[in-house]
C-alpha cells in the first residue's frame, strides 16, 4: 500500500500522515513556531492514533513521529498557554487529561514507533518522544524538561520520561530544567541512539530492517506483553498469562510458519522478499 496517505480521507490542519512502503510517517506540521503544540495538534494526534489502530499488518509495520522544518518539537504553543492561563480548574483539568491522553495513544499503539528528533525537544515534546518504543536523536538536539523555569511541573510526561530514564535521572532533569544536547539524552537513556544525520538515517534504516524481517503478530504481542508486564500484572498473572500467551503463539499460523521456516532453514512468509 505504498504511497497511501490518510489525510486524503481527513485534512489534518497541525500534522501530515502518509504510508509508504508499510512505514507510516506522522510529521508535526506547525514549523514556523517550531511545532509546538496546541489543542488542535493534541486532538489530531490522537485522531491519528486512532486511526492507525484500524489498520492491519498487510498496510502498516512501523510509525515514524517526526518535525516538519528546524525543531522536532518546541513545547507548549505560547499563545494556547495565555489562553489556558484563565481557564477555570475544571476546563484546565480536561485540557490536561487530552495531553495524558495523547502521550498514551502514542505509548500504546500497537505497531512499533519511533522518533526522529531534531532541533529542539522542549517541555512536552519528551512526552511525546519517550511514548515512542525507540527514539533516535540528531546529536546537536536541543533538550530540555523546563516546566519548572515557569513554576509548573512536567506532570503529564512524567509517567514515559521515568520509565525512561528512571527516578533519580528523572529527578536531575525535571528538577533542573537543564538543557541537553543528544549523545547527553542517550547518555540518559531518554534516546536510544544519538548521531549526525547520515549515520541516523541509516540507524533508522537498520532499524526498520529488523523491526520488518520480525513477525507483526509477534511484534505487536511483544509490545503488548511489555505494557502488561510493567503495568498491569500481579506476579501470578504474569505466570499465567504469559504460558498463555507462548501457548496460544505456538498455535498461530504466523507462529507455526516461523517455526517451520526457522525448522526449514528459509525465511518466514511475512519478510519483504517471499
Amino acid at each position: 500500500m505504498s504511497g497511501v496517505k490518510m489525510n486524503q480521507m481527513k485534512q489534518y490542519q497541525t500534522i501530515e500522515f502518509s504510508i509508504d512502503n508499510k512505514i507510516g510517517t506522522i510529521t508535526l506540521n506547525r514549523p514556523d513556531i517550531h511545532n509546538a503544540f496546541n489543542e488542535a495538534m493534541i486532538a489530531e494526534i490522537i485522531e491519528c492514533f486512532q486511526e492507525i489502530e484500524k489498520l492491519d499488518y498487510k498496510t502498516i509495520r512501523v510509525v515514524i513521529l517526526q518535525g516538519k522544518g528546524k525543531s522536532f518539537c518546541a513545547g507548549a504553543d505560547l499563545n494556547w498557554m495565555k489562553g489556558v492561563a484563565n481557564y477555570s480548574y475544571e476546563e484546565n483539568y480536561l485540557e490536561s487529561y487530552k495531553l495524558s491522553m495523547c502521550f498514551n495513544a502514542v505509548y500504546s499503539c500497537k505497531f512499533p514507533t519511533i522518533a526522529m528528533v531534531h532541533g529542539a525537544a522542549i517541555g512536552g515534546a519528551n512526552g511525546l518522544l519517550a511514548a515512542c518504543d525507540f527514539v533516535l536523536a540528531h546529536r546537536d538536539t536541543v533538550f530540555s524538561l523546563s516546566e519548572v523555569k515557569i513554576g509548573i511541573v512536567p506532570a503529564c510526561i512524567s509517567p514515559y520520561v521515568i520509565k525512561r530514564v528512571g527516578e533519580y535521572k528523572s529527578k536531575e532533569l525535571m528538577l533542573t530544567g537543564m538543557r541537553f544536547n543528544g549523545k547527553e539524552a542517550q547518555q540518559a537513556g531518554l534516546a536510544n541512539w544519538s548521531h549526525a544525520e547520515k549515520k541516523l538515517k541509516s540507524k533508522l534504516s537498520d532499524l526498520i530492517s529488523k523491526l520488518k524481517t520480525s513477525g507483526p503478530v509477534a511484534v505487536s504481542t511483544c509490545k503488548q506483553l511489555i505494557y502488561d508486564v510493567e503495568n498491569q500484572w500481579t506476579h501470578e498473572e504474569a505466570m499465567q498469562n504469559t504460558a498463555k500467551m507462548i501457548a496460544d503463539l505456538r498455535q498461530s499460523e504466523e507462529g507455526q510458519e516461523g517455526m517451520s521456516s526457522f525448522l526449514e532453514k528459509r525465511k518466514p512468509n511475512w519478510t519483504e522478499d517471499n
